[in-house]
Order: C-alpha cells, then sequence, then structure tokens
C-alpha cells in the first residue's frame, strides 16, 4: 500500500493492529493452557473473548470508513509471539513459566498500547470522533490487562519464580514489599 497521507498511513496501522489481534486470537488459547496459575488462565481467557470483540470493533471501523481490511502479517506482532513461544519451550519450572507468560503477554499489551494510542490520535486529527472513541476503548481495555497483569505478577508469581520456583512465604512477601517501593 502506498503511504501518500495520514489517512493511508491510518488505514495501514489500522490493518496491522486487525492482524496483530488475528494473531493474538489464535496464540492465547495456548497461553492459557501453559499457564499454571488459575489467576493467570483466567485473566488471559478473559483477555481472550475482549481481543475477539477488539478485532469485531476493529471491523466495524474498516466498514465505516468503507476500506477492506485485508492487509499484510503484523511482523511487530509476530515477532512478539515468537519470543513468548520460545520462553514457553525454553522453561520448564511451572513458576517460571507463569513469570515468562506475564513478560511476553505485557509485551503484548504495550505495544497494543501505543498502537491504540497512536491510532486515537489519527482519529481525532482525521475528524473520526466516532472511530476514536471505538479505538479509545480498545485501549483502555488494553491498559486494564497491562495493569491486571502486573498485579498478578505483583501479588506473587514473580516472587514465586524466584529460584527455580516455590519460593517460600516470606520471599513472597518480601517481592510484594519492595515491589510496592518502588511504586
Amino acid at each position: 500500500m502506498q503511504v501518500s497521507t495520514l489517512n493511508d498511513l491510518f488505514v495501514k496501522e489500522l490493518r496491522d493492529v486487525y492482524n496483530a489481534e488475528r494473531q493474538l486470537i489464535r496464540t492465547l488459547p495456548t497461553m492459557a493452557k501453559k499457564a499454571t496459575s488459575p489467576d493467570l488462565s483466567q485473566a488471559i481467557e478473559v483477555h481472550l473473548e475482549q481481543t475477539e470483540q477488539q478485532a469485531q470493533r476493529l471491523e466495524r471501523v474498516f466498514e465505516m470508513l468503507d476500506v477492506s481490511s485485508r492487509g499484510p502479517v503484523c511482523k511487530g506482532m509476530k515477532g512478539i509471539i515468537e519470543e513468548g513461544k520460545d520462553t514457553l519451550e525454553e522453561t520448564d519450572e511451572p513458576d517460571v513459566t507463569d513469570a515468562g507468560i506475564i513478560a511476553s503477554a505485557q509485551k503484548v499489551e504495550h505495544y497494543e498500547i501505543a498502537t491504540y494510542g497512536t491510532l486515537c490520535e489519527y482519529a481525532n486529527v482525521l475528524g473520526h470522533s466516532e472511530i476514536s472513541d471505538l479505538l479509545k476503548t480498545t485501549l483502555e481495555e488494553e491498559k486494564a490487562a497491562d495493569k491486571k497483569l502486573s498485579e498478578l505478577a505483583d501479588r506473587g508469581i514473580n516472587a514465586m519464580a524466584t529460584n527455580g520456583g516455590g519460593a517460600s512465604e516470606e520471599e513472597m512477601e518480601n517481592g510484594r514489599s519492595r515491589n510496592r517501593r518502588k511504586r
């Protein structure tokens, strides 16, 4: 696609994030199954449902713009997903796997937060207020998912992964205390 205007760039980026969401819809079930923490697994399953709604929201945006959703593969998301798969293959301790899943999922969320933030701004500049509202809804969902992942890590998953997993209650509490002081 030749990009000559901000609108062209907007459509290009919408197609890119749509493909990213489609890739995630295929990937999140595996992450949920690999998670050993029930809270982490549930958080991923909830986000899968949101991701499906986000893809539908993007389909609505494409309809509003009267453009096709077809575009190339999102290389950024493909790379993040591949890194996550490598992490899952390289870890054999369940608690470390959960910590790795959180790290991988937060990379995804940060990529999406940056993308949706940019798309909201483009929509505003281009005068697409209704589209901006749809994109802002997704942006807020991505921020909430990132916050949930941080809370799960802070509440003990990262501490449990200390020294290969199985951290004591004292180590978990010390990890939580350190995290609170950093904020």
